[in-house]
């Protein structure tokens, strides 16, 4: 199920970003899904 959740957030920051400065989003948005699910 990890490697599931992990290949997903993969694929959405890859496809979304397309600058530099998307990129940077794109992870700041990613941290936080990972740290929401941690609170879980």
């Amino acid at each position: 199920m990890k490697k599931l959740f992990t290949l997903a957030i993969c694929v959405v920051v890859l496809a979304a970003c397309n600058t530099v400065q998307g990129i940077g989003k794109d992870v700041k948005k990613a941290g936080e899904v990972v740290e929401d699910a941690g609170r879980k």
